[in-house]
């Protein structure tokens, strides 16, 4: 075993889901949720005040002027609710010769320098601005904390048929990999509710893997950061910018998000189940197929921009969320099928798995149906708006 990897057993302090524990979590989610609820309207009433709004842009489609500082909330309200848990929590064992504490404490603690050197930059672009080889520094260094902490991959469990990897290989590709995944939430966070709703998703995934592992600390994390964005996505999906209720993730929300993301999947990614270590490949699988299509999108559209010599951290409209908007779909609509799209490939993704297809031709079917997909949104906005002598149409939207 690799030495970042680590088994189901080993960090398990209990494996019984106790009532004690479940009211642990569940207050874990009320104290976030609670925290988030009590100050984004306040937050709202200071971006009002400072003029710190989003336009309409390459980015982001949306009417009128919305603040953009919703994840602000995020930090101290996790912060809160996992401090007051984890200093009343009895069902979580405090053994001071017990290694089995101290280790993912240190690697929560450790990691979580990272993601408030992430909450940190976020609060400072969307304030003053940053830029983004700035942003991307950060992001490096939060990333290293990561790895600092013991959480990074060190092995790809067959993929592309290399099993272990060597720490001087495992920890630059770890880098890149929190790097790639925190600008995929980033960059596709362009209509209400997208970014947010698919780090619901993928935080509810990653909580049931802990559940099942009885990593307890790092289920109590998850749900803090669940509880922070349920309030979060009713006040971005329903709230009016008019009335003065609606706000935005901002570059806060979605890098905090993003990290947190990317330390659940790379956490999963290690998880090697004691009873048959051949079974590890389904948590990559999982993993994976959480963030696939945000980083699949990404992906895309950075190849594209660099095609076409532009600069591809440059913002523009040509992500998954744009072409459902350009066949006519409203922004619900959108937000909708995507959300639909991600769960039905991590459904197809874990039954290939479950019935032992190789991690190498999931991935290979993952990428032809995505090149299929691109290929037929591509004639559809052909098809509505290619009309000669009425609409000009956006070639970007086009290429895939």
């Amino acid at each position: 075993m690799p030495e970042c990897a680590v088994s189901s057993s080993d960090l398990n302090d209990d494996c019984t889901m106790t009532l004690e524990f479940v009211l642990t979590i569940l207050l874990t989610l009320l104290i976030s949720g609670g925290v988030v609820s009590f100050l984004l309207p306040s937050i709202v009433r200071v971006a009002v005040k400072k003029g710190l709004f989003d336009l309409p842009d390459e980015r982001h489609i949306h009417v009128g002027k919305v603040p953009r500082l919703g994840g602000v909330a995020f930090l101290p309200a996790m912060m809160i609710a996992v401090f007051v848990v984890f200093s009343i929590d009895s069902s979580i064992s405090y053994s001071v010769v017990d290694s089995e504490f101290f280790l993912p404490m240190r690697q929560i603690l450790v990691a979580g320098i990272g993601a408030v050197i992430m909450y940190v930059t976020g609060v400072a672009d969307d304030i003053a601005g940053v830029r983004y080889r700035h942003k991307f520094i950060t992001q490096a260094l939060a990333s290293i904390m990561m790895c600092v902490s013991g959480v990074w991959i060190g092995n790809f469990h067959g993929f592309l048929g290399i099993h272990e990897i060597p720490m001087w290989i495992g920890i630059p590709f770890t880098v890149l990999v929190v790097m790639l995944i925190v600008n995929s939430i980033n960059l596709i966070d362009g209509i209400d509710g997208l970014a947010s709703g698919l780090c619901i998703i993928g935080i509810s995934v990653f909580t049931a893997v802990f559940l099942v592992n009885g990593f307890q600390r790092f289920t109590i994390i998850a749900f803090a950061a669940l509880g922070c964005l349920i309030p979060f996505y009713c006040y971005n999906v329903f709230g009016k910018a008019e009335r003065n209720n609606k706000i935005f993730l901002g570059d806060t929300g979605s890098l905090f998000m993003g990290y947190l993301l990317a330390f659940f999947a790379i956490k999963t990614t290690m998880i090697v189940p004691s009873e048959d270590a051949g079974a590890s490949e389904i948590y990559l699988v999982c993993a994976y197929s959480v963030l696939m299509l945000p980083v699949f999108d990404v992906l895309r559209v950075f190849m594209k921009r660099i095609r076409r010599t532009r600069n591809p951290f440059l913002p523009d409209k040509t992500h998954i969320h744009h072409k459902f908007l350009a066949i006519g779909l409203s922004m619900r609509q959108a937000r909708w099928m995507i959300f639909l799209i991600a769960a039905l490939f991590f459904a197809m993704n874990m039954t290939l798995c479950h019935f032992g297809l190789n991690i190498n031709l999931i991935v290979l079917i993952d990428l032809i149906i995505w090149c299929v997909y691109n290929a037929v949104m591509s004639k559809m906005i052909i098809k509505r708006y290619e009309r000669p002598g009425i609409v000009t149409i956006n070639t970007d939207l086009i290429t895939w």
